[in-house]
């Protein structure tokens, strides 16, 4: 097998961060077209399977599968993977160590420079597949790869299966990316006919538990907690950072502790159960007992992981927890990681179609743009559509954020100052829990009661959901959950636990209190 020496380096530069634009197609490009340049991703590609005998369009596959031919400016995955190739470094997955020792790269290298990261990922394909002890004819044999394909997940049986499975789908139906700078690289389709040997009888065909649609395959028991200590009441919508089947297997290893209930697949919107709805997934943090967690593959930065299949395979899930454990269909109980009270997380991002999805589902988008299941802390460099109600807000209330476009720049910060500085709040430009409260009451103060209904109400519920950090949905109608809302927030500022909503009560609203 070859081996480079140690120390050896080619100038090449770290380039091709980002996918711009992936289609799958049914009649492929010649493989390695549109290669320009010689620090080219295809270039790289055609080096790397020259020098380790792997056939290119494999790599370039496997790949794809991973990350979409996304580098991710070296910023790891879920379970601490890097580059094109997701070369890993975890616990139970050494990959990305295996590569610097085939070809005398630095980790460093590896991690961030697309050339290298792409010859490791050679590398580790060649490796596995000299231990399956392939010899020159068979690794000819495109077909004959299947059983390294399936080691390089660096997953066991049926789901290393469902991870090489997916490689050779790429590989039948051949793609097209088009990577940073403009580049396209093709892979063309072909008849497939995998050798998978002992994995022939690995495919995952045990039946989801609680969603049939859905497979199953169980997390580590470690990741999970047994039983709940609270109600169910809402739906977190998650990005994997990684691929379906690496998901698969980070949520099977002890070591993550980690988990979600369903793992969404991007091309096909396969889903797979691994946690019980009866059961605590680790997911949310503080939102753990009360939810139920959904995974979709793929990255938060690049939207062409989020298909049109994947938000409606979802979405009929969504549905179907909703109905069956009583949820509403709002984004006041079906929220994003990044809403979920007390945690730090930016998935499923801007790129996610929250309008689309909620129309799926069959409920409220929140089109009123102000709605949300928690309201997290907010900054200069924030963007997204909680910084978008942070500039309408203001904007409504004579404080010049600017364009509400969700960016927020020096314009918002000033905005922000100064409504701070009028509320007597520290004019630091951050929109934190206090400030959120603020800005969210602003307006007039009618007396509020149970059985009020309104937007004056819904101004209440989104205030509370600020100032008490858990989410209080925002339906306009002033009912029992509201009123104990009222209550906790009322005794926990020194006021009057007697749930009506009069002056006092807008004051400490309205003071961020």
């Amino acid at each position: 097998m070859p081996r480079r020496p140690a120390g050896h380096t080619r100038g090449r530069a770290a380039v091709l961060a980002s996918l711009t634009v992936t289609a799958l197609v049914g009649a492929g490009q010649p493989a390695g077209a549109d290669s320009t340049g010689t620090d080219s991703m295809n270039r790289a590609f055609e080096q790397a399977a020259e020098e380790y005998g792997v056939p290119r369009d494999l790599l370039a596959a496997v790949g794809y599968g991973e990350t979409h031919l996304n580098g991710h400016a070296g910023r790891p995955s879920q379970d601490n993977g890097y580059g094109v190739m997701h070369l890993v470094s975890n616990p139970v997955n050494h990959s990305l160590e295996k590569a610097a020792a085939l070809t005398g790269e630095s980790t460093a290298d590896l991690r961030e420079d697309t050339g290298a990261n792409i010859l490791g990922g050679a590398a580790v394909l060649r490796s596995h597949a000299d231990a399956l002890g392939l010899d020159t004819a068979e690794r000819s044999d495109i077909n004959a790869w299947y059983p390294a394909v399936a080691r390089y997940s660096g997953a066991e049986g049926a789901v290393s299966a469902l991870y090489a499975d997916t490689v050779y789908t790429f590989l039948a139906q051949g793609l097209r990316a088009t990577v940073a700078g403009g580049e396209r690289v093709s892979v063309t389709s072909r008849p497939v006919s995998p050798d998978k040997g002992p994995l022939a009888k690995a495919d995952v065909t045990a039946q989801s538990p609680d969603y049939p649609p859905a497979l199953w395959v169980a997390a580590n028991s470690a990741n999970f907690a047994t039983g709940r200590t609270a109600t169910v009441d809402k739906v977190v919508i998650h990005v994997t950072q990684g691929s379906y089947a690496g998901t698969i297997s980070w949520f099977q290893n002890a070591t993550s502790k980690v988990s979600s209930h369903y793992v969404v697949r991007s091309s096909d919107g396969q889903i797979t159960q691994m946690v019980r709805d009866k059961d605590t997934a680790y997911h949310a943090k503080s939102a753990n007992a009360s939810s139920l967690g959904i995974e979709h593959e793929g990255f938060v930065d690049d939207p062409s992981w989020f298909t049109d299949t994947m938000y409606r395979s979802s979405a009929a899930l969504t549905t179907y927890l909703c109905d069956r454990y009583g949820i509403p269909k709002d984004r006041a109980h079906v929220i994003g990681h990044s809403e979920a009270p007390g945690n730090d997380h930016t998935d499923p991002g801007a790129n996610w179609n929250w309008t689309y999805y909620m129309q799926l589902v069959g409920g409220s988008s929140g089109a009123d743009g102000l709605s949300f299941g928690a309201y997290t802390t907010q900054k200069s460099g924030s963007t997204g559509p909680q910084v978008k109600a942070v500039q309408t807000l203001l904007n409504q209330q004579g404080y010049e954020a600017g364009t509400a476009d969700g960016v927020f720049g020096s314009a918002t910060r000033s905005a922000v100052q100064a409504f701070q500085t009028a509320r007597g709040l520290s004019a630091d430009g951050t929109v934190g829990p206090k400030t959120w409260t603020a800005l969210l009451s602003a307006g007039t103060t009618p007396t509020l009661v149970t059985g009020a209904s309104g937007d004056a109400v819904k101004r209440l519920q989104r205030s509370l959901t600020a100032a008490l950090g858990r989410t209080v949905s925002a339906d306009g109608a002033f009912g029992a959950n509201t009123d104990k809302a009222v209550r906790d927030y009322q005794s926990t500022r020194g006021l009057s636990a007697d749930g009506s909503v009069g002056p006092d009560t807008w004051a400490a609203l309205q003071s961020g209190r």
